[in-house]
């Protein structure tokens, strides 16, 4: 085992707190990162992207870094722009 995971075993059994909210977000960070990793991909900055979506890259910093309450309409405009379609699935 790392010395994160060890860490965060710790951690999570230590900090109700801590362990009450880090699945949540963790989730929110991930799909973050996948936003924007999928726009890098797409070979955009966030200016262009902001510009594609009529929009400021304040607000497409904003969806990357603090996904957790972003509209569906958002999401699907975000991947157009970057020649994607949205899927969602539940498992």
């Amino acid at each position: 085992m790392s010395d994160f995971k060890k860490y965060l075993a710790n951690r999570k059994a230590n900090d109700i707190d801590f362990s009450d909210g880090y699945e949540e977000g963790y989730q929110s960070f991930k799909f973050g990162a996948l936003l924007k990793e999928a726009r890098k991909d797409a070979g955009l900055t966030q200016v262009d992207l902001a510009s594609k979506l009529q929009t400021q890259k304040s607000a497409i910093s904003r969806i990357e870094n603090h996904s957790d309450d972003v509209k569906l309409s958002t999401l699907e405009r975000f991947a157009s722009a970057l020649g994607k379609k949205l899927e969602i699935r539940l498992v």
